[in-house]
């Protein structure tokens, strides 16, 4: 059997390299030829990306191995009810670039912590974000990513599987490190056209194999595994039979294995805590050259979100009836998922790190200093990376995809319920959001950590987890979670002091035309690091020329610095007001409206077909 999978042949070797060599080129070429030699240029590309590198972006940092290997396990042993989770997308990247991308742009933020920073006042939520941000990076995108990718290395060539994952990273940080946001985007651009030509033609060679959509949903019904034993005990029947609603996204409220109630609402809170807070999703829209951009290429995300139900669900449940072929090229669409994923973590981790957690130890940092700060984080975090596999490894990595959401289930909702109150109510302070974060974060733990530790079980050996703990289903707790943090969160706020609207102009909703001047809650913390600047750049101008060698280094790592004329008050005023300007051309405003309104409701339409 181990000789049937590894790969051998001349053509499949072929499509590998060549693979490697026109990505490492793509990157290369994208390190080389964009500025990363300043904080905006390696962390936001230098605020100059159009909407195709964007939505190819978003899609390519969100479809990671660990959702190839998770959705399509998942759907084979369940249906095509897990494509839902994808569709709910469609949605929620319209929220991202309408309702939360111009007011993240208004506020001249980097960073998801930052923004919180800005809004509230305070570093204890940024501090806190950031941290819990980088830890479910580490535990569950992270190391589910490797783990699965690696795994598929292994069975594929027979690395071992250390050997597959060091290689991998290797190549991964090489661009990473040294290239910054602008080329993580161009090469998830190419990944992206990788995978969807590769799933595709993968996708169309399973459904020739098994004689068409008819013939797959009357072969998958009937797809029953040969060996029905565990043990010497005997398999009751529903635990191997296909379910009778497979093919419905929407299953009963209570026995459904995911429930349609929670698909709709559990679903969404995770959603928006994804698509419209997390860092790794936000920063490519902060990279954008304007907003019209900035949405069009949220549409392109969504649109590209249609496909895994046809390029992954429904392949996973063919597999199930039959393996298919096709290795090489099915391992550049896993290379390039995974590759894709893994650059924008470790990139968007590296931002948060520099600018929520480093400059609270360094309160004034020089620009270099924070580069060179967030390569080294990469590499440590590639390392952690590492150390985590045999964790992961020895979890039940059955579910993947199950693990990954249940996780984000319990530690999401609190985050998505600050920002949404935050965005939209400008009553909200700190301590409210502050309180709500913790009193979530203690529940969503709760449960965490006792599902964790009875075992979640499965169907031939149920979990004994009390139904007072593990029996309300992950997206149902999703929902009471986010309620709890929101009342909470409203709670205490509506007993404690407002916010002053001077200190809110331009940062909530209701305030986001505003032509006021803001003064900002930290304003003297920002006053102390512009003086510092000031006098950083003197100093700068009287250093003597670098040697040789150091010109080289500065150069592969993007760190010689620009020698520009000093930018007077009036020009870093005007600076600034057009980094945070959300106007756009009427034309265009008018194309990508009329074209997020087409993707709502080709998202409508594809849940009530399927429903």
């Amino acid at each position: 059997m181990e000789s049937t999978i590894r790969i051998n042949n001349p053509a499949d070797i072929s499509v590998i390299v060549i693979y490697f060599l026109v990505v490492l080129a793509v990157g290369l070429w994208a390190m080389y030829s964009t500025n990363r030699g300043t904080v905006g240029g390696f962390f936001l590309a230098g605020r100059s990306m159009v909407w195709w590198p964007i939505g190819a972006s978003l899609f390519a940092s969100n479809i990671g191995s660990g959702h190839f290997v998770g959705i399509a396990g998942t759907a084979a042993a369940g249906g095509i009810a897990i494509g839902g989770y994808e569709w709910n997308a469609l949605i929620f990247v319209v929220v991202l670039g309408w309702l939360f991308v111009p007011i993240y742009v208004k506020a001249g933020v980097v960073t998801m912590p930052e923004y919180l920073r800005k809004r509230f006042g305070g570093k204890r939520i940024q501090v806190y974000l950031s941290v819990l941000s980088l830890i479910l990076y580490i535990f569950t995108k992270i190391s589910a990513d490797i783990f699965s990718g690696a795994v598929f290395i292994q069975l594929a060539i027979g690395l071992n599987l250390y050997l597959a994952i060091i290689i991998l990273l290797a190549i991964t940080a090489l661009y990473t490190i040294t290239g910054g946001l602008a080329a993580v985007i161009y090469t998830d651009t190419l990944q992206t056209f990788i995978m969807v030509v590769g799933s595709f033609i993968l996708m169309g060679f399973a459904f020739s194999e098994v004689g068409g959509y008819d013939a797959f949903m009357e072969k998958y019904m009937n797809a029953i595994p040969s060996n029905i034993s565990y043990g010497n005990t005997t398999i009751s029947p529903e635990c191997y039979t296909p379910r009778e609603d497979s093919f419905h996204i929407f299953r009963d409220a209570v026995t459904g294995d995911l429930p349609w109630p929670g698909l709709v609402f559990g679903l969404s809170i995770i959603a928006l805590w994804y698509w419209c807070t997390d860092q790794v999703i936000v920063q490519r829209c902060l990279s954008g050259k304007n907003m019209s951009h900035v949405k069009a290429g949220c549409v392109m995300c969504g649109y590209l979100k249609l496909l895994p139900m046809f390029i992954i669900v429904m392949p996973g449940m063919i597999s199930r009836i039959l393996y298919t072929g096709l290795r090489g090229l099915m391992l550049s669409v896993m290379l390039a998922s995974l590759m894709s994923s893994l650059t924008s973590i470790f990139n968007s981790a590296s931002t948060l790190f520099t600018m929520d957690i480093y400059t609270k130890f360094r309160t004034r940092p020089s620009e270099k200093e924070l580069m060179l700060a967030g390569r080294a984080f990469m590499l440590l975090l590639i390392g952690i990376s590492i150390a985590w596999v045999p964790v992961v490894q020895s979890a039940q990595s059955g579910q993947l995809f199950d693990y990954i959401q249940s996780v984000t289930s319990y530690l999401g909702p609190p985050i998505a319920a600050v920002f949404l109150l935050g965005v939209f109510c400008k009553r909200v302070n700190e301590q409210g959001a502050f309180w709500g974060l913790m009193i979530g974060l203690l529940a969503g733990l709760g449960r965490m950590i006792a599902e964790f530790a009875y075992g979640t079980g499965n169907c031939v050996t149920p979990s004994n987890c009390p139904f007072i703990i593990c029996g309300i289903h992950y997206l149902y707790f999703a929902i009471i979670l986010f309620g709890v943090s929101a009342i909470v969160i409203l709670g205490v706020s509506y007993m404690t002091k407002p916010i002053p609207d001077v200190h809110l102009y331009r940062l909530c909703w209701s305030l986001r035309n505003s032509k006021e001047e803001r003064i900002d809650l930290d304003a003297e913390d920002e006053q102390d690091k512009a003086d510092e600047k000031d006098e950083e750049s003197v100093n700068e101008e009287s250093q003597e020329e670098p040697g040789c060698f150091k010109k080289a280094y500065n150069w592969f790592c993007g760190l010689e610095q620009q020698k520009g004329p000093k930018l007077s008050k009036e020009e870093e005023e005007a600076l600034k007001k057009k980094l945070t300007d959300t106007s756009e051309v009427p034309l265009w405003r008018n194309v990508v409206n009329i074209n997020g309104i087409i993707l709502l409701t080709v998202a409508v339409f594809c849940h009530a077909f399927f429903a």
